[in-house]
């Protein structure tokens, strides 16, 4: 590092917000206690000084850029960044052969950070292999995308993969709250008024992304520095940060939507019964409401599955397929685009027989289950494998219905003390109907003919 770098390192005032108040240590590293905790996976490495290679999986703004150079400093390695955007073959064969130089003279490890890892092709990502294998490099590959998808099985056999989770709106308050208190690195030089229900709503509208968190209030205080009026002594005017010049710095209007209260909950609630009430235009739009304000489409998402079932069910059994395959559309493609599978799949939920019959089939069982215990099996449904089995008359009477025609022989199948139970009663809906009709027929049936 020359003279004029150095300077310049030292000189952060032209550098966004964000990147000046990058933690300098685990300690101040906010969030991801799951892996950083006490006793949890990278605590244990640390500890042991065995940093094992990482891909660390992660919406932006989590920290995973950060985490991999800290965890560097942590394991007294050289750390050195390529990304994948930018970085071919050769950047790679280059980075390996300076880690070998410095493996060998210095007995110094490297940890070799890329970030977007899944922007590698096949070709990098094999060539990483045998130096990642040898331990000539300490692997840290960071994504934004599931790596299950994007990284090779060869490379990901080789790597634990860490996932890291959007921060909380605790954590960004605290990131928030050091980044107006520092006056070195943060905004704590500029006199600034910003109320807790200010952060609050930085905080919230970040989304679980502390970059995004930091570069709002840094737009808000940009605005609020020029606003007429602001409050304070004639000789250090203080400038007040608003709900509005949030919302000018966010560059839109922030809705009404507590993750941990009545109006999340009310949201919820009105998406899964528009959905019941077969009225596609509410259900989109409440799930609109939740996503443009922050809601982690997994939550829409598992709400929408399990409504596949809860609310359809065989009434339409595609439904289920179409909730999943949403599912993993969204880990696939991520956000923005990730909102099409998505209201492709409650357009069809919405719109698709209803059924509740996997719910109140369960109910009606489990009454029962708790009420008897556990039930004897009867001894013609057990299976005889042993000459022991067999001479306590397990198997024994036992009709099994591919010998029959039609597939079918009536049978008992229940408890002794549950026999003529019929939990299951099919709707008059969808599919379900005709489901229904067959069952009906085939209880109505004296017995079955043998095949033959």
């Amino acid at each position: 590092m020359d003279l004029f770098t150095h300077v310049a390192a030292k000189d952060r005032r032209g550098q966004p917000l964000a990147e000046r108040m990058r933690p300098r240590t685990l300690a101040e590293f906010v969030g991801q206690e799951h892996i950083l905790g006490p006793g949890k996976l990278l605590r244990r490495a640390l500890d042991a000084r065995a940093l094992p290679s990482l891909i660390l999986w992660g919406p932006p703004g989590t920290g995973k850029t950060t985490l991999a150079r800290l965890l560097a400093a942590e394991a007294h390695a050289r750390f050195v960044a390529l990304s994948a955007v930018m970085a071919g073959v050769k950047d790679l064969r280059e980075a390996v052969a300076e880690a070998a130089q410095h493996r060998d003279q210095r007995n110094e490890r490297t940890v070799l950070f890329i970030d977007e890892i899944h922007r590698f092709n096949k070709a990098q990502q094999d060539a990483l292999l045998p130096h990642v294998e040898s331990g000539t490099v300490v692997l840290i590959g960071a994504t934004t995308e599931n790596p299950s998808f994007e990284v090779n099985a060869a490379l990901l056999s080789r790597a634990k993969v860490v996932v890291l989770r959007a921060l909380a709106e605790a954590d960004l308050r605290v990131v928030l709250d050091r980044a107006l208190a520092d006056s070195e690195r943060g905004l704590g030089a500029q006199a600034l008024d910003v109320p807790d229900v200010v952060r609050d709503l930085i905080a919230r509208e970040a989304r679980g992304d502390a970059r995004r968190a930091l570069a709002t209030l840094e737009a808000a205080a940009a605005v609020a520095a020029e606003a007429p009026g602001a409050p304070g002594a004639a000789d250090k005017p203080r400038k007040e940060v608003t709900p509005a010049i949030v919302e000018e710095a966010l560059q839109k209007r922030t809705l009404l939507y507590d993750k941990g209260g009545d109006e999340h909950y009310g949201v919820v609630s009105a998406f899964i019964k528009s959905m019941r009430g077969t009225d596609p235009d509410g259900a989109v739009y409440w799930m609109a409401r939740m996503l443009e304000a922050g809601e982690d489409p997994m939550f829409v998402l598992r709400r929408m599955v399990i409504f596949a079932s809860e609310d359809i069910g065989n009434a339409d059994p595609q439904a289920l397929v179409v909730a999943v395959a949403a599912m993993n559309a969204f880990r696939f493609v991520g956000m923005p685009e990730g909102f099409l599978p998505m209201t492709q799949a409650v357009l069809y939920l919405a719109t698709a027989p209803k059924s509740n019959t996997a719910l109140t089939t369960y109910a009606a069982v489990k009454g029962d289950v708790d009420a008897h215990g556990a039930l004897p099996v009867p001894p013609h449904l057990r299976n005889a494998a042993t000459p022991l089995q067999k001479s306590l008359g397990w198997s024994a009477g036992y009709q099994y219905p591919h010998d029959f025609e039609g597939h079918y022989v009536r049978e008992e199948y229940l408890p002794e003390a549950l026999r003529g139970r019929r939990y299951y009663q099919p709707s008059s809906s969808g599919q379900e109907k005709a489901t229904g009709e067959r069952l009906r027929a085939l209880r109505d049936e004296p017995g079955g003919t043998k095949k033959g």
